[in-house]
């Protein structure tokens, strides 16, 4: 019995001072924690809830109603020949390189072409494009292709060629879809 009394004069006595601190500590660290991730799941994950939401209500219908609306209007365009665009098959070319060493390019664009113009048309006339682009391509040097202006000064002379070799009004932009350089 009197282990008893022992016992319960332990579980009696107040927590000291550092206790007391620490289990307030080990608290607000949890909740901060806790409310942090539960505030940065709801953030990440509600918006997709939504859209989720609405798209299970909604939204099947909704993508057929607009895809054959997407259908429709670019057959009407393909009709005009102003919509399609010209996929060029990737591009790899040597580079010219002042230590000697071997470097390349591979770069894969695709041409816009201008309104009432078809991509029939040009892609007829791929072989003289592609031909008028080796020779600028080859020019290029490692350093050309440095920074965020590069993708930007290489398109518009791919730009600059395409119209000199189709003529005016042909094509209206050049797309960009990988630029490596090896």
């Amino acid at each position: 019995m009197s282990d008893d009394i022992i016992v319960e004069a332990d579980e009696g006595t107040p927590p000291k001072k550092g206790q007391k601190k620490l289990l307030i500590i080990v608290g607000a660290a949890v909740l901060v924690l806790g409310g942090g991730g539960g505030g940065a799941a709801w953030f990440l994950m509600g918006s997709d809830s939504k859209a989720a939401e609405s798209a299970g209500e909604h939204g099947d219908a909704k993508a057929e109603a607009d895809a054959e609306a997407d259908h429709g209007e670019s057959k009407e365009e393909g009709k005009e020949g102003s919509s399609a665009y010209l996929d060029v098959p990737p591009m790899v070319v040597n580079l010219r390189s002042t230590d000697g060493a071997a470097r390349f390019l591979k770069l894969h664009f695709m041409l816009v072409p201008a309104p009432g113009v078809s991509s029939e048309s040009l892609k007829e006339k791929l072989p003289l494009v592609i031909d008028a682009y080796q020779p600028f391509l080859r020019e290029l040097r490692p350093e050309d292709l440095n920074g965020s202006g590069a993708v930007y000064r290489v398109k518009e002379e791919l730009l600059i060629r395409a119209t000199q070799t189709l003529g005016a009004d042909r094509v209206k932009d050049v797309l960009i879809q990988d630029l490596v350089q090896q």
